[in-house]
């Protein structure tokens, strides 16, 4: 994937300047002609059509150099998967080619201030007007919702739990970008403000009651899988710039790396590493295959690998000492990512209890 690769390149360049200033219009373009927007979606789609082993590979890659760029791919193919499951025939032949090519830029608008790991406690009101419905709230943390053309939002009608497609040009829609937050400073992250935007129904997606057990339920499954090959691919960029900077750097009369305490924390980091990679290979091979245990080995693997990109960033920056607290640094860029990775999409205190519960149902490791 030629593209895939120039992408890889130029984030290894310049993350960086991105965390700082916020993923470039041409960069997220290049990524939509590079076939990152659309990888799982099938080629009649206007996808690629790659199975879920090579989008974990994709994800793991642009994880390695930097996380908002990752997070492009996963946003955009959260909205798309729900829509690809739960759309009607009309609506995937309407949203998903041009989602999967970039001609539309999605975002997922479901948390709120009193709606976090708990989404079904969400205030967004979706009501009637005429044949069309008329939707009002506000949603925080939107991922590229500074940029997004349309948003997948989340509320709450008076047959239960509803999402829609939301245009960002739609009157009413108000888009306040934030800035200097922990991590994932170049996903273009706003926060949405909805005062009585009119939708038409045929922008409701599957039935009113169905938007957080389905709709929004598709979306989270697909975003902790690619969190989780991104997860794996900071680790990977965090050791290697750990074992780099043991090799050569010279303390006293001792190269760092000859330091027991040095090369344990490596030691330990590769057997995390391995060990939470592992759990995105057999997640993979469970989605390729169509396993029921899918579901609950993605959550596992989205856990894991979530919790050692944050411990293995944490002691590379401690190897790297203030070579790691520099601003450029790609070790404490990471280490300030795995923090925000272990709360969105299944905060890890929820998923150890799922994963608890998994277990006291007989569930074999």
């Amino acid at each position: 994937m030629i593209g895939i690769d120039t992408l890889v390149a130029s984030a290894e360049t310049d993350a960086g300047t991105w965390d700082e200033t916020g993923l470039p219009v041409d960069v997220i373009e290049a990524a939509a002609r590079a076939g990152v927007l659309g990888l799982d979606r099938t080629t009649d789609c206007r996808g690629l059509g790659l199975n879920a082993a090579e989008l974990g590979s994709v994800a793991e890659r642009l994880g390695a150099v930097c996380t908002s760029l990752r997070s492009l791919l996963t946003v955009q193919g959260m909205v798309n998967a729900a829509l690809d499951r739960w759309g009607t025939a009309e609506q995937r032949a309407q949203w998903v080619p041009a989602l999967a090519t970039g001609e539309l830029l999605a975002g997922f608008a479901a948390t709120e201030s009193g709606a976090g790991s708990d989404l079904s406690s969400v205030t967004t009101r979706f009501e009637a007007h005429g044949s069309d419905h008329r939707i009002s709230g506000r949603k925080l943390w939107v991922t590229f919702g500074e940029v997004a053309d349309v948003l997948l939002v989340l509320g709450r009608s008076e047959a239960g739990l509803t999402t829609a497609l939301v245009e960002t040009d739609a009157p009413g829609v108000s888009v306040e970008p934030i800035h200097g937050q922990l991590g994932m400073r170049g996903a273009r992250i706003a926060h949405i403000a909805l005062d009585g935007v009119v939708v038409p129904a045929d922008h409701l997606i599957a039935p009113p009651g169905f938007g957080l057990s389905h709709v929004v339920g598709t979306a989270l499954d697909h975003g902790r899988y690619t969190i989780a090959w991104g997860c794996a691919g900071m680790t990977r960029g965090c050791l290697a710039d750990a074992v780099a900077h043991a090799s050569t750097r010279v303390q006293g009369s001792a190269v760092l790396s000859e330091h027991d305490s040095v090369r344990a924390i490596l030691g330990r980091s590769w057997v995390d590493a391995a060990g939470a990679r592992a759990l995105c290979e057999r997640a993979a091979e469970q989605r390729d295959a169509h396993e029921p245990s899918a579901l609950f080995t993605t959550i596992a693997a989205k856990y894991a690998a979530a919790r050692v990109a944050a411990s293995v960033s944490q002691q590379a920056v401690q190897v790297l000492g203030a070579a790691g607290c520099v601003p450029g640094s790609r070790v404490g860029r990471f280490f300030r990512d795995a923090k925000v990775m272990q709360i969105i999409e299944g905060a890890t205190e929820v998923a150890e209890l799922q994963i608890g519960d998994y277990v006291l149902g007989g569930g074999a490791p």
